[in-house]
């Protein structure tokens, strides 16, 4: 369950707006609204303090419970702009379009790749095949991890192979758009870890005992630790 000593408001009325939130295209005041209409006055600020405190807690608790994927990998960059500046958000899915792992970057280079294939080959297990663009910089990432490593994994870079995470990219731009950009790369890092994790769970990647008959919804508040709050 998440710390919420000294905080004002019960953990379920925070985890109904975090949730809102990271998976709907919804701004902190439409949601302050939203809350007022059902009795609880929150502030908008207060809600972006808590989305940026605990979606990335909730996304780790995910972690422990998130369904293996695939060995073959499809992996490529999209953009996220933060305080009026591009910044990059590394991805990658399996064949069947699970989720493997994404990072947030400042940079978009050699150092950057390797940094994003090596978290997401510790977190998900080494892939047999990778499949990428003509990203020279990626290509370099993935043959320096192979050669330190001695690794044998099949690196492919065709661009009709990708088309899959350009396409899963979409589910995640249509949650920033609305944001009109992050104000701090913090904010950035820990909202997008909410909305991954909201799109994984629309996935199906949660792996939890009785989650099979739970809504995404539910999934959620389970892995917050608390169950469906009577204000929705």
């Amino acid at each position: 369950m998440l710390d919420t000593k000294r905080m004002r408001f019960l953990l379920e009325i925070i985890a109904v707006c975090i949730r809102w939130y990271a998976a709907y295209p919804l701004s902190y005041r439409h949601l302050e609204e939203m809350m007022q209409e059902r009795g609880a006055f929150v502030d908008h600020s207060s809600i972006n303090r808590w989305a940026i405190r605990f979606l990335p807690l909730i996304e780790k608790i995910f972690r422990k419970y998130k369904r293996p994927v695939g060995s073959s990998w499809r992996m490529d960059e999209s953009y996220i702009k933060i305080n009026g500046q591009w910044k990059y958000l590394y991805r990658a899915v399996d064949k069947e379009g699970q989720t493997v792992d994404f990072l947030l970057t400042a940079k978009r280079d050699k150092t950057a790749a390797m940094r994003f294939f090596d978290k997401a080959m510790l977190l998900n297990g080494l892939p047999g095949k990778i499949a990428m663009d003509k990203s020279g910089a990626n290509k370099a990432a993935i043959d320096q991890i192979i050669e330190d490593k001695g690794l044998s994994i099949i690196v492919r870079q065709v661009k009709y192979l990708n088309n899959m995470v350009e396409q899963d990219h979409r589910g995640i731009k249509r949650m920033t758009r609305p944001m009109l950009g992050f104000k701090s790369f913090r904010a950035a890092r820990n909202i997008l870890a909410g909305i991954e994790l909201m799109h994984m769970l629309r996935k199906g990647q949660l792996n939890l005992v009785g989650c099979k008959n739970m809504s995404f919804a539910d999934q959620f508040y389970a892995l917050a630790g608390v169950v469906r709050p009577a204000i929705i």
